[in-house]
């Protein structure tokens, strides 16, 4: 048996090699600071040895009241992301497969994978140049209409759909990938079968391609219900003001204030520990209830 795993090994040789870097990424930056989690119950010092004080910190920080603020901001933030965005790709990668100009579909893959590849500085100014309420396309727009130009990324009501709506802008092309994937993948024998039974382009999509999509779809669902507590370091640091950081300071932010600048590395790591034991409690829940209702699950 062992023989037949390292034969196996050997003959994917190119395909470990492959994921070798991923690998090595993955131990460095995940695994091994899982062992500095530790420090939410130590109480850190420079000079000496850390001394142990339990769940201090974690009284602490549910005790602080701008944590509930944060806590209920980085919710209400990744809900509306993760409901609002995830369907996206699946109808992105479905509106692909019926471009049968391949040339045309290519470009339009080209274009739509580009935002992935920006970093969170630049979306935010194309952002800002494209809301500006001065000289921005959108509030050109409203005012052709009659309408007064408004400042969307400080308005405590729309900044949360501007971190959204760029968050969709980023993402579709690139998570479409593995959806479009599945589509190529799709026998073209059971086309073929289905329009000799007088299947149309609606059959075809409910009877053969969304069956094929449902695996991956719940499968991704559940992996980002698991990252429900990160609603986007990087991109609220980029798009926040002091007139909306009330809507939109999450738990990332705040502990980047505390740890990061106020030097609380301590209280820091127990708010950090807090929002991964969530996300893994959630990922859990979440897939023993698709098991439950669909017999599909993430493993």
């Amino acid at each position: 048996m062992m023989g037949y795993k390292l034969k196996k090994i050997w003959t994917d040789r190119v395909l470990y090699l492959m994921l070798l870097p991923a690998a090595v990424f993955f131990t460095l930056f995940h695994l091994l600071p899982i062992y500095g989690m530790k420090l939410a119950f130590f109480d850190y010092r420079i000079i000496g040895e850390d001394v142990y004080v339990g769940m201090k910190y974690f009284k602490i920080l549910f005790s602080t009241p701008v944590f509930s603020t944060v806590l209920a901001n980085t919710l209400i933030i990744s809900a509306m992301k993760l409901i609002l965005i995830f369907p996206i790709p699946i109808i992105f990668a479905l509106m692909l497969n019926e471009f049968h100009n391949g040339r045309f579909r290519k470009a339009i893959q080209v274009v739509s994978y580009l935002p992935h590849f920006l970093s969170w500085v630049v979306i935010a100014g194309i952002w800002f140049e494209f809301l500006s309420p001065s000289t921005g396309a959108v509030n050109e727009l409203i005012k052709l209409f009659g309408f007064p130009a408004r400042d969307f990324l400080t308005d405590k009501d729309t900044i949360r759909w501007v971190l959204v709506i760029s968050e969709a802008w980023r993402s579709i092309g690139w998570d479409s990938i593995i959806f479009f994937a599945v589509i190529l993948g799709v026998s073209p024998s059971l086309y073929e079968a289905a329009y000799a039974d007088g299947a149309n382009r609606w059959h075809i999509l409910t009877r053969i391609v969304l069956p094929h999509l449902y695996v991956p779809m719940v499968t991704i669902f559940i992996l980002n219900v698991g990252f429900i507590m990160n609603a986007g370091l990087d991109q609220v640091l980029n798009f926040t003001n002091v007139s909306v950081n009330s809507r939109i300071d999450i738990i990332d932010t705040y502990v980047y204030r505390v740890g990061l600048v106020n030097g609380e590395y301590s209280f820091a790591t127990a708010a950090n520990l807090f929002k991964s034991i969530i996300g893994v409690v959630l990922v859990l829940s979440t897939h023993f209830i698709s098991k439950k209702l669909t017999s599909k699950g993430a493993w």
